[in-house]
């Protein structure tokens, strides 16, 4: 149940972190450039550091997402191998020897 809801979270903030960067430009311009003057509320400088934090948080949540979901998984069982002596003498393994046969 938590590993299907993991991967949906996983799967949609890769999404959003796709379209986040996509936004984002280089160079400085990109979709925040679209938005105004600096000097006006919520211009561009706001708007770049709220694109930069999305991508941080949305990379953080991908990370620790999947961090979680690998500390879900089950544990493998470990198989007892017989020993190679008592494979030699399978006698010796809890059954006292018989003698004289």
């Amino acid at each position: 149940m938590i590993t299907t809801i993991l991967s949906i979270i996983i799967s949609l903030a890769a999404i959003l972190l796709i379209l986040v960067v996509y936004v984002q430009n280089p160079k400085g311009g990109g979709l925040s450039s679209d938005f105004g003057s600096p000097t006006a509320i919520g211009g561009v400088k706001q708007t770049t550091e709220f694109i930069d934090k999305l991508t941080w948080g949305l990379a953080a949540t991908i990370v620790v997402s999947a961090i979680v979901m690998t500390m879900q998984q089950p544990k493998p069982q470990q198989i007892n191998k017989p020993t190679p002596q008592s494979q030699q003498n399978p006698s010796k393994q809890g059954q006292p020897a018989q003698k004289g046969k």
